[in-house]
Parts: C-alpha cells; sequence; structure tokens
C-alpha cells in the first residue's frame, strides 16, 4: 500500500487545485503499475478500480471536467437524500440534495457531479445561486449549517416546481 499526501510546507493546501491535481497525476500514474488493485481516494471514501482512476485524472489533466466520480463520492442517505462526500476538501462545502420522487437517483448523481464541477471551478458558495442542468432544470444552492453544505432544489424545466 502507498500513501500520498502533501508534505508539511503544504499540509494546509491540501485542498487546492493546483496540489490535488499534481497528487491525483501521481497516484493515476503508480495506478498503472502491475497488480495494483484499486485506488483509495481518502477525502470521499473511495475505492476506484486503476484503469477508471487513470482514465477520468488523465482526462482532468488534459483540460477535461473535474472528475467527480473519483475524487468525490456520492451517498444515498435511509431517506432518499443525496450528499457528496470530499467536496469539502476542495471548497470546504458539501452537496445535498434532499429527496425527490420527481427526480429518479441517477438523474441526481448526473446533477451533483455536474455541480462538482461547477464549484470546483468557481470555489464555494456563500449566498444562493442558480444553476441549469442538462435538461433544463432549475437547481437553486442555497449554503447551509454556517455554509459547510449546500442544500440543492430541483425544479423541472418550464414549470418552475
Amino acid at each position: 500500500m502507498v500513501s500520498l499526501a502533501p508534505g508539511p510546507h503544504l499540509a494546509g493546501g491540501a485542498g487546492l487545485v493546483p496540489v490535488l491535481r499534481v497528487l491525483a497525476g501521481l497516484g493515476a500514474r503508480l495506478a498503472g503499475l502491475p497488480n495494483v488493485l484499486a485506488v483509495v481516494w481518502s477525502p470521499a471514501g473511495s475505492w476506484v478500480a486503476p484503469d477508471l482512476f487513470r482514465r477520468s485524472v488523465a482526462d482532468w489533466l488534459e483540460g477535461g471536467a473535474f472528475p467527480g466520480l473519483v475524487l468525490t463520492a456520492l451517498e444515498q442517505e435511509h431517506n432518499g437524500a443525496m450528499v457528496s462526500r470530499g467536496l469539502a476538501l476542495l471548497t470546504g462545502q458539501e452537496l445535498r440534495f434532499e429527496p425527490d420522487k420527481r427526480l429518479p437517483t441517477a438523474a441526481m448523481a448526473r446533477l451533483a457531479v455536474r455541480l462538482i464541477h461547477e464549484l470546483v471551478q468557481s470555489g464555494p458558495l456563500r449566498q444562493e445561486r442558480d444553476f441549469t442542468g442538462p435538461a433544463g432544470e432549475h437547481l437553486l444552492a442555497v449554503p447551509v449549517r454556517d455554509g459547510s453544505e449546500l442544500r440543492i432544489l430541483v425544479s423541472d424545466p418550464g414549470t418552475g416546481q
């Protein structure tokens, strides 16, 4: 087992995107070694197949979308809410989608990954902000719990509900 972490001189900057890019890139290269079974990304508590980790990180490092499905995790709570895990390393905030019978779990996950990418690029939200989902959904991100969580409210395109 190999564990990667910033040295003491960068410990306070572990969540800075340039530091994260270097760590993820190094992890992706190590994931290409023979007999690697999984890459464990501790902030998200995720275990990722080495090939998926390598491809996702390589795409990001070449200018693609933030690899939200390998550097963060999405967990569904017993009540149906979906929450992110690991995003707080980068933004100080996690996402929370409240249960919504109109929105299938897969759709909620797609919206979450899109928002994670946006938040990694723009930084934490200190006030409400509107987003538009890929199918025209209206998303409202509301900082709650002293700003440590973003509650995501979704309404259908055209209906506002």
